[in-house]
């Protein structure tokens, strides 16, 4: 069990390491840092979406900015599209589950806004639903997916794809992103 648990914790450096070795990677971290510097610093805000592990993904990444991340400092206008529940089965029930997200973004998403959609495998329908009608809407669009980015390569203006195919360890690499992206945020909004 013990080499297990060590070939587990080394596939997920092996995987950061992959992360740290692309340039591409790299530097689309840093394109979508500063597109929530700009619209942070334009009063505007930064929406997530996700599904299962990626939607907490989601809540998680957009709780630092609303929130704090290492220091004390005035929120960030960031949420997750999740969080409403009666809202979220509504939709579901009533329309579709593929339309939950693109609804929300079409009655709160607007020009300048940044939605960053979380799928591992790039294709979640209702991820891309509502990166179309963020496109509609004006907004910049920021998919995190895994290596090959599926359907959002075709509707996302910056692609953050982590070089694996295993979910898990797409998931890891997500949050890790995520920290890096909000600390960028932080560090530039609110220097020391």
């Amino acid at each position: 069990m013990a080499t297990d648990i060590k070939k587990l914790i080394a596939d997920s450096i092996a995987t950061k390491q992959l992360v740290l070795e692309n340039q591409e990677l790299l530097a689309a971290i840093e394109n979508t840092a500063n597109a929530c510097i700009e619209a942070f610093k334009n009063d505007k805000k930064v929406l997530f979406c996700g599904n299962g592990g990626s939607a907490a993904d989601a809540q998680h990444i957009s709780a630092e900015l609303s929130g704090r991340f290492y220091t004390d400092r005035p929120p960030l206008y960031s949420e997750a599209l999740h969080v409403n529940s009666s809202y979220m089965t509504a939709v579901a029930n009533d329309y579709s589950y593929d339309v939950v997200y693109s609804r929300m973004v079409e009655a709160c998403g607007r020009k300048g806004d940044v939605l960053v959609g979380i799928t591992t495998s790039g294709n979640s329908k209702n991820i891309i639903a509502a990166m179309e009608m963020a496109k509609k809407q004006g907004m910049i669009t920021v998919g995190m997916t895994g290596k090959s980015g599926g359907k959002m390569n075709d509707c996302c203006d910056i692609m953050l794809r982590v070089p694996s195919t295993d979910t898990p360890r797409i998931q890891e690499s997500h949050i890790l992103i995520g920290h890096i992206i909000c600390q960028l945020i932080e560090e530039t909004i609110f220097p020391k």
